[in-house]
């Protein structure tokens, strides 16, 4: 009798090891808050998504747009709060200060902001104990005028077109000039309001210098047609760190890529929905693989040989 109650016991046990299963996995709710739209910022939430599901991590995502507006942002901080999202995803300036003053206990990661202290996303870069984490498009300064400078060494003046009034850009040509004072070279800067100056800025360069090194400026990028034009002409080579500019002109640029930058964010959300870090353990940080493109039409357009090392660094090469 016992037996047989031990053997009965066993089955129903199988059985219902069989029905249940493995246990499922937890499906993360995130919300997701873009700026607005911007092919840009929708490139950095699906190189977030990717990061997570290369994780194996399942997420139900809720997407909304802020459409750059301040209070609508705050709106949408608020409801994530309502809805008790497990984390929240904030792209883009205006989404990211929406988060950070809103949102103080859920799980914060920005992306796609230039200037996250500044802006006042984040205190510092470093972990700062808060629910706020995440990554910046920050033009990678340094790293582009060493390469520029390795690729054409013998350029001593090289020139930039820029508006003055954008905050973000003059700190970029700031450090451009300081850079290339330390390594003997002088940065000739044309400065522009509005996009009417701009061809003039542009060959106001001809004949003053060897190369052009074009910071970040959205004013001057929509009319780079105007830059890459006079450097044809004048047989001046032309150097960016908007990698996306190469095909409208420049010789090579250097720079963060939004799918990367938003691969990079996912990683963070990756460790504190995974590994259960906490968002104020994790310093802030830049994207991690920075996207070189090389054209060798632009090169012969505009004088100039790239050499075999650079053409094996760069991620795409257009002949």
């Amino acid at each position: 009798m016992n037996r047989e109650f031990t053997y009965a016991m066993i089955l129903i046990l199988a059985a219902g090891l069989i029905c249940s299963g493995p246990a499922a996995a937890k499906t993360y709710k995130i919300g997701v808050m873009i700026a607005h739209a911007s092919p840009g910022l929708q490139a950095d939430q699906r190189g977030f998504a990717k990061a997570l599901e290369e994780a194996g991590i399942q997420a139900e995502y809720d997407h909304q747009n802020a459409q750059g507006d301040a209070a609508g942002a705050e709106a949408i901080a608020q409801k994530f709060l309502t809805d008790e999202v497990d984390l929240v995803h904030a792209v883009g300036l205006e989404a990211a200060q929406a988060a950070a003053k809103i949102i103080k206990d859920v799980p914060v990661v920005y992306s796609s902001v230039r200037d996250p202290v500044g802006a006042g996303v984040v205190k510092t870069l470093a972990a700062d104990g808060g629910n706020i984490t995440g990554v910046s498009n920050a033009w990678p300064i340094d790293q582009q005028v060493d390469l520029f400078h390795r690729m054409l060494p013998a350029a001593k003046k090289w020139g930039t077109v820029y508006n003055a009034g954008d905050p973000f850009t003059a700190k970029a040509v700031e450090r451009a000039r300081e850079l290339m004072g330390q390594l003997g070279l002088e940065l000739i800067e044309a400065r522009v309001s509005g996009y009417n100056d701009i061809p003039d800025a542009a060959k106001s360069l001809a004949g003053k210098v060897d190369a052009v090194f074009m910071t970040p400026d959205p004013m001057v990028a929509k009319e780079f047609g105007a830059i890459s034009g006079m450097c044809n002409e004048n047989k001046i080579p032309l150097f960016s760190g908007n990698p996306n500019l190469v095909v409208r002109g420049a010789v090579a640029a250097m720079g963060t890529d939004f799918v990367q930058v938003g691969v990079s964010a996912g990683h963070k959300a990756v460790q504190i929905l995974k590994e259960g870090q906490k968002p104020g353990e994790i310093p802030s940080g830049v994207a991690e693989h920075l996207i070189l493109y090389i054209s060798l039409k632009n090169a012969k357009k505009q004088g100039v040989e790239v050499q075999e090392e650079f053409i094996k660094q760069a991620d795409r090469v257009f002949k």
